[in-house]
């Protein structure tokens, strides 16, 4: 169970890292209205176009300003019909009253500069009355300080706080938001720090159609590879019992060219055939001569068959079924009775068997 959920947790990151690649692919190539919304010290809030790239300059509608307050998750006045057209599909930029935002200065040793989101993410609770799923936070770019140290301006508010703000906005349907808070601390220039990118839609569509074919196409790609699989399989084993009968068939007629049209009840094709069939003890004799090493002695040999058997001496007995079986004459050689080492002999008596090949020199 958990190789699986680590399955699961692994799928589930790469749809995320490319859903996000296709996403931030799309956004370099189709532009996007953007919509400034900026809350006033009353708590109005103004809203002005900051980008309307997606329509051609001169074809662009001309919007004014608007003003308004959220009053029960509804704006007061209501938006004119061309606004709310304006916020389907857009990115709504917010930017949040100074007054509403906690800030501090965080110091950090630079080598944590690549791990501010976790190190920020557990002081939290310390650093605001809220916990981390409580909160919207964020930190400025960090600066260098003394003693190899950096420094980050860190801002955070209540998500009660942006919830009436959120749902206004995706009522609107818009594509995505995002809410920043202009921060300072002591004599630093003020700096405008992200607290929330949320992302409702891609720019090509809804957030839930690219994971869906993401998915869709890593199972049929799954689907393929087994069908691939199985008919790779069918084929191969149909084209080795073709082959095998092939060998076979050939193998007869070079038997029967061999042996010659009239065999069948011929004493010579017989003895001829048995010739093919037996291994010569001459040759065994000279194939194990060359085999075995100048320090072993043969103090015995029997051929049975088309199995071979040599009792004798040597300095290293398991040595010599290597040097058997790198022999072409020999396979499957093994020690048919234990080797043992009298007291009076220098060497080791082995008792060595193994198979022999079917044919020698011309007709192999």
């Amino acid at each position: 169970m958990a190789v699986i959920s680590e399955l699961k947790a692994l799928f589930g990151d790469w749809i995320a890292a490319v859903t996000g690649a296709i996403d931030e692919v799309a956004s370099r190539l189709v532009s996007v209205r953007r919509i400034l919304l900026v809350e006033g010290d009353d708590g109005a809030f103004s809203t002005k176009m900051i980008s309307t790239r997606t329509v051609p300059a001169k074809n662009a509608p001309a919007f004014s300003d608007l003003l308004f307050r959220l009053e029960n998750g509804r704006p007061q006045p209501p938006l004119p019909a061309d606004w709310q057209g304006a916020f389907r599909g857009s990115r709504v930029e917010l930017q949040l009253q100074s007054d509403h935002v906690m800030t501090c200065l965080l110091d950090f040793p630079s080598k944590a500069g690549d791990f501010l989101d976790g190190m920020v993410r557990t002081q939290i609770d310390r650093l605001t009355p809220w916990t981390a799923n409580d909160a919207v936070f964020g930190w400025s770019p960090p600066t260098a300080a003394a003693n190899d140290r950096i420094d980050v301006i860190f801002a955070a508010t209540s998500k009660l706080k942006v919830q009436p703000l959120l749902q206004f906005v995706r009522a609107l349907d818009a594509a995505s938001v995002a809410i920043y808070a202009t921060a300072s601390v002591g004599a630093r220039p003020p700096v405008r720090i992200k607290l929330l990118d949320q992302p409702w839609r891609s720019s090509i569509g809804s957030m839930a159609s690219v994971p869906r074919l993401l998915r869709a196409i890593l199972l049929s790609a799954g689907v393929a590879a087994a069908a691939s699989l199985l008919i790779s399989t069918y084929l191969g084993g149909h084209l080795q019992s073709e082959q095998d009968e092939l060998q076979r068939q050939i193998s007869q007629r070079r038997a029967a060219l061999r042996l010659g049209p009239n065999s069948a009840g011929s004493g010579l094709d017989l003895l001829a055939k048995r010739k093919q069939t037996t291994p010569s003890s001459v040759m065994v004799l000279e194939a194990i001569s060359r085999v075995l090493p100048d320090t072993t002695y043969v103090t015995e040999l029997r051929i049975e068959g088309d199995k071979v058997q040599v009792v004798g001496m040597t300095q290293d007995a398991p040595s010599l079924i290597r040097l058997m079986e790198q022999s072409p004459q020999f396979t499957r050689a093994t020690f048919f009775a234990p080797t043992t080492h009298a007291a009076n002999e220098t060497g080791e008596r082995f008792h060595i068997e193994a198979h022999i090949t079917a044919y020698f020199g011309s007709g192999t």
